[in-house]
């Protein structure tokens, strides 16, 4: 697919301006970047050392890659120097690229799109955040408010326990900070752990499941704030891949229901089938705009349809299963990349390599290599299970031919039946 498409020739007419004219050792191709990249999430592998290795040691990904048998895969520092060379805007474009495939295959419908986030794991342990207002780490903030307590010359046992049973403890994120990647936020995970996270929000075709966009947010910014960045990214890769496209109704859970979101979404003509969150009396609307009351309540009434009921649905299973192929059985969960910039733009490559991977599903039936090996398996399993019972068959009709007693030969049709199975 991506050879049908010119994929390798338009992804260095968009890196041309980002390498310099001059003579000397060849560069890489940004095609064998990417196509790297894509490797990372068919084959689960999160970090770039596993992303090279792999590379260099199966010869049919290096087939993919364009590299011959006496060549050599590029380095996993090879992918840091590019990531930093080329821009965000020069990965949205490959990502659009990755989109126009799908629509050349006549899987986009764009018109309801569904949305929801998640949080990622950040390169940062919670032993690297510090105070915002005196930069002391956590074990030194501790000691101070020990000595504070009568506690003089406290040891690391002490300190433990200290902070065990000191009441009033939490963790702000207006007053901590990592050292090491600032812009990760302290967030409470889906399992329980406190870890510094990133959010992820997807934007996908509800029909096809294809993801139009992915941005990165700070893990502690709400659903109700992120929800307009997601929708104007969505409408501007739709204009790069098909300008006619235009957004019709948005799917989202209650954590995205809000007044000032319901009434941007109505301002830029978006249907939206939000559930109304649970609240004591009635919603008043006292000195608010009329077209904050309309949007609100347009909302409730398309929420209570059965439409909304379907479409909520299909929102909570396919728009999970995309964050099950990419961030489970992808490789994204956990970021190995330190801030905005550099997170997004691997996040994105791999969203786009989701989308190539729903594309094949589409297709043939098959989206990841593991699903191929499954499918082999299966293949092989049915083929032994026939040639057992072929074999039994055989057993059957030769000791009923050579018995001794010479009885006839009585053929029954069940054989017949399973031969023809």
């Amino acid at each position: 697919m991506l050879e049908e498409s010119g994929f390798d020739c338009k992804v260095e007419a968009m890196c041309e301006p980002f390498y310099a004219d001059q003579r000397g050792r060849p560069s890489i191709p940004p095609g064998v970047y990417f196509r790297m990249l894509f490797v990372g999430y068919f084959e689960g592998i999160d970090s770039q050392r596993g992303i090279a290795w792999r590379c260099a040691d199966s010869f049919a990904i290096r087939e993919f890659l364009g590299i011959g048998l006496t060549g050599k895969s590029p380095d996993h520092s090879s992918l840091t120097i590019i990531r930093q060379r080329l821009s965000s805007e020069v990965h949205e474009s490959v990502f659009a690229l990755v989109l126009g495939i799908a629509r050349e295959k006549k899987l986009l419908q764009i018109k309801t799109i569904a949305v929801d986030a998640t949080l990622l794991d950040a390169n940062a342990a919670m032993k690297s955040i510090v105070r915002k207002d005196t930069g002391d780490d956590y074990k030194t903030y501790l000691r101070k408010l020990a000595k504070d307590a009568g506690i003089e010359d406290p040891s690391d046992d002490d300190l433990r326990r200290f902070d065990r049973d000191r009441g009033g403890k939490k963790t702000s994120n207006d007053e901590w900070e990592s050292k090491t990647d600032p812009d990760s936020r302290v967030m409470k995970m889906k399992d329980g752990r406190t870890h510094l996270s990133y959010k992820a929000e997807h934007a996908i075709d509800l029909e096809n499941e294809i993801v139009i966009a992915a941005t990165i947010h700070p893990g502690n910014r709400s659903d109700t704030q992120s929800l307009e960045a997601t929708l104007t990214q969505a409408q501007a890769v739709l204009e790069d891949v098909e300008p006619d496209a235009v957004i019709e109704e948005v799917v989202a859970d209650k954590g995205y229901h809000s007044a000032e979101a319901l009434t941007t979404c109505a301002a830029s003509g978006l249907r939206t089938y939000i559930p109304v969150k649970k609240q004591r009396g009635r919603r008043r609307f006292a000195g608010k705009p009329e077209e904050v009351k309309r949007a609100v309540v347009a909302n409730a009434r398309r929420a209570e349809s059965r439409r909304a009921r379907r479409l909520q649905r299909q929102r909570s299973e396919r728009v999970e299963r995309s964050f099950a192929h990419i961030c489970l059985t992808g490789g994204a969960r956990r970021s190995w990349l330190k801030g905005f910039v550099d997170v997004s733009k691997r996040y994105l490559m791999t969203v786009a390599a989701h989308n190539l991977g729903r594309v094949l599903f589409a297709l043939c039936g098959i989206g990841k290599p593991k699903g191929l090996q499954a499918a082999m398996a299966a293949f092989l399993a049915t083929l032994l299970d026939l040639l057992g019972r072929f074999t039994r068959l055989l057993i059957a009709i030769r000791t009923l031919v050579t018995s001794p007693e010479r009885r006839p030969v009585h053929f029954d049709s069940r054989y017949a039946h399973s031969v023809v199975v």
